[in-house]
């Protein structure tokens, strides 16, 4: 009997010493469940600095539960370390409900601690087409201040991995401009058109009227951070798009329609009586704004002889 509680006793000695090691579904369970904030460490075997991580995290389990109300686990050899840092273990992810940051700084405890604290929300912002030009004041100036911002979409394997990396930006970024993202493929198609993006991950990085474009191809936080606050100066500036009007943005949902082929399938099930309907309507509507031009281009020519 005696040996047993000895056992036992050993047992919950070590178990203090140690986080609690979750596995990935147990995880993803915790994750899910936004209401709760969770300090991941992602750590394998013979790591030497992710025994120190875990050394410091230990010390501070009480204050991370008490103060962010948190808890504060470990996840060895988890098949999730490549969707939140590009550099694998060790890494320090806080999850705020559902949101990834990725820890980066000094392995310390004061450090680490005042790093949570100050990021117990998530600070990135998510722009659309509806809110992008009154957020950021784009084509006036930037009289909002300066925006880094990651169109991505969510077929983009890459962009998903840069979640917690971005958050980590935007946490080193957030007392001088503001950092955001805007999907490029559903609620800021328009927007994407704008600025001429093309593929996903892209970055863009707008100040003063001006944007430049990140063509670097380092996806870390300290190059991210770099570019944002210096070397952007040595990327090519290109003045910012007027945002399109509501004809061109008419015009270019109707070239994209013809393009995507599905106005086949639309004009073959309809009754010959409204396709009649609509290629009249067409027509009239193209015949009034040939006219208008046509108006217009008059009253430009008479100006221009009353001047002379």
């Amino acid at each position: 009997m005696k040996i047993l509680l000895l056992v036992f006793l050993l047992f919950q000695t070590y178990n203090c010493d140690r986080l609690e090691d979750v596995s990935d579904a147990d995880l993803v369970q915790m994750i899910k469940n936004t209401e709760e904030h969770v300090v991941v460490l992602f750590s394998k075997r013979n790591c030497e600095d992710c025994d120190k991580y875990e050394d410091q995290l230990l010390k501070l389990r009480v204050d991370i539960r008490e103060t962010l109300n948190a808890h504060t686990v470990k996840a060895s050899n988890s098949q999730m370390t490549k969707l939140y840092s590009p550099t694998k273990e060790p890494a320090v992810v806080f999850f705020r409900h559902g949101v990834p940051l990725l820890y980066s700084g000094a392995i310390h405890e004061d450090a680490i601690f005042q790093y949570l604290n100050d990021n117990q929300s998530p600070v990135v912002r998510e722009l659309s087409d509806v809110n992008f030009e009154h957020l950021t004041q784009a084509s006036t100036g930037s009289t909002t201040g300066d925006w880094f911002m990651l169109f991505y979409s969510q077929t983009c394997i890459e962009c998903q991995r840069l979640t917690a990396v971005w958050e980590a930006v935007g946490a080193r970024l957030k007392s001088r401009m503001n950092v955001a993202r805007i999907n490029k493929d559903t609620v800021g198609i328009q927007t994407g058109k704008r600025f001429n993006v093309l593929k996903a991950p892209e970055f863009i990085f707008i100040r003063q009227g001006k944007f430049y474009r990140y063509e670097i191809p380092n996806f870390d936080i300290e190059s991210f951070v770099s570019f944002a606050q210096e070397f952007y100066k040595n990327a090519r500036a290109e003045r910012i798009p007027v945002p399109s009007s509501p004809f061109e943005e008419l015009v270019n949902w109707t070239v994209d329609f013809l393009k995507s082929g599905a106005w086949q399938k639309f004009v073959t099930e309809l009754p010959v009586s409204i396709l009649a309907m609509i290629s009249t309507g067409i027509l009239v509507v193209l015949f009034l704004f040939l006219r208008l031009c046509v108006k217009k281009s008059k009253k430009e020519e008479k100006k221009k002889q009353k001047d002379k």
